[in-house]
């Protein structure tokens, strides 16, 4: 590292530390890769209730980070010939169904790794521990309500991943778990990644928390249901993620056998839907353009572990942030945002708020709903005020839900986008979605699709 580098890890690791001090949160581990180059550290402790020092090689939870590994095995699968982006599903799995009868005869392979499939997408079952835990979640989500139409509307969506958990072990006749090892993994030397808790175990890994004003607890379960793996189950550590970034940012030569070509690695990174505005969906990946400077993201979350990922293709660069609190949404966006500023010069603008009167606000007015939790937005002392109502529980739906969060402010910060002020989820976007007619039909808060209720 030169001079120059260590200035710069220096900065961001003071700021990580401040950070740290202030949320309280116990562990972290940050990862940067540089031209190849890869330079981490691990801060705080393990686990509040039997503390070990997190190291650059502590394991964490990545959740839907897994994803984008879950997309690299189907891309592969469509380079063999096995898979095409565009059929159907139901021409792999005939008895595929959801409630929408278009949807179910219609959902192709692109639309679920878009997110565009339009149904309730928080499904999380414990379908049980066997080679049958997929297929019992794919049969699961016979009961699953559109949302919205069939690609119509972006819609963060778990459960496709779930179907594709399954769709993968019916063209492959491997389990989830073998494909992802033989076809990723281990052609990409992550040695340091696990599926399986038992696999974990001997090694230094993780424990989610949750930090509250009478202090820091530990959360349980730890582990996730099998039917979950492809939505969000890979445990590893930065050192493996920098390099599975390395790969993903174009240098396929760090792969000791072919698991993407090169046109497959730049589909995965090229817009496929608009969200809103400069930012958009690839093939699994959240893409935004700052500066011109296109970002490739993604992050993920477990019970009690928030993790980042983000690349930079046109400079090389990636960083890597997890953390073991369920608070640890915003820090991981502070420090990757402080990374992309230090090492390139990349700053996002903050957002202005617009001077709104009550009475334009109130056409915001509304009870907004999914089957997992639903979002009143009212109007006290002439300002927009949202409050959360969690309904489902994760891990698994039988878990209570989450206690709902306090009363949050909101914002108008552009044409059909809103901003929560403050609280936990401060800076957050909500998009305003309409219908063709131009109503509003649906709120989009954290990514899902919350329907306007009559």
């Amino acid at each position: 590292m030169s001079a120059a580098e260590q200035t710069l890890w220096e900065k961001l690791v003071e700021f990580v530390n401040h950070k740290q001090a202030e949320s309280r949160i116990p562990g972290i581990a940050v990862g940067l890769l540089q031209n190849g180059n890869v330079t981490a550290q691990g801060f705080g402790v393990t686990n509040v209730e039997h503390p070990l020092p997190v190291t650059e090689r502590t394991l964490f939870q990545i959740g839907s980070i897994t994803k984008t590994l879950t997309g690299t095995l189907v891309m592969h699968l469509v380079e063999e010939g096995k898979l095409a982006l565009d059929a159907p599903i139901r021409q792999y799995l005939p008895d595929f169904r959801v409630v929408d009868a278009n949807a179910s005869a219609n959902a192709t392979v692109r639309h679920l790794l878009t997110h565009l499939g339009g149904w309730e997408g928080n499904l999380f079952l414990d379908t049980g521990p066997g080679d049958d835990a997929n297929a019992k979640y794919v049969a699961e989500m016979v009961a699953q309500t559109q949302l919205s139409p069939l690609g119509t509307h972006w819609s963060y969506n778990n459960a496709g991943f779930g179907l594709l958990g399954h769709l993968i072990e019916k063209v492959t006749g491997q389990s989830y778990e073998k494909a992802l090892q033989s076809q990723v993994l281990a052609p990409l030397a992550m040695e340091h990644s696990f599926l399986e808790p038992a696999d974990v175990m001997t090694h230094r890994f993780a424990a989610g928390h949750v930090v509250t004003a009478d202090g820091t607890k530990v959360l349980r379960p730890w582990h996730l249901s099998r039917a979950t793996r492809a939505v969000g189950g890979l445990i590893t550590d930065v050192h493996d993620l920098l390099r599975y970034a390395q790969f993903h940012l174009g240098d396929l030569s760090v792969a000791s056998q072919p698991v993407l070509n090169a046109e497959s690695v730049k589909a995965m990174r090229t817009p496929q839907v608009t969200i809103w505005g400069e930012e958009s969906w690839g093939l699994t990946w959240g893409l935004r353009q700052v500066q011109d400077v296109q970002l490739v993201s993604h992050s993920g979350g477990t019970l009690g572990q928030i993790t980042r990922l983000m690349l930079v293709p046109t400079h090389n660069f990636a960083i890597a942030v997890f953390t073991n609190a369920q608070q640890g949404g915003s820090l991981t966006n502070e420090i990757t945002d402080k990374a992309l500023d230090l090492y390139l010069g990349l700053t996002q603008p903050e957002p202005v708020v617009q001077e709104t009167s009550p009475g334009d606000l109130a056409r915001y007015v509304g009870v907004y709903r999914n089957a997992f939790s639903e979002v009143d937005l009212g109007i006290l002392g002439g300002r927009l005020v949202g409050q959360l109502i969690n309904k489902g529980g994760f891990p698994t739906r039988e878990t209570p839900p989450q206690p709902s969060p306090p009363p949050m402010t909101i914002g108008v910060i552009g044409e059909n986008r809103l901003m929560v002020l403050d609280g936990a989820s401060k800076k957050g976007t909500i998009d305003v979605v309409r219908e063709p007619d131009s109503a509003i039909g649906w709120m989009r808060i954290g990514g899902r699709l919350y329907r306007r209720s009559s």
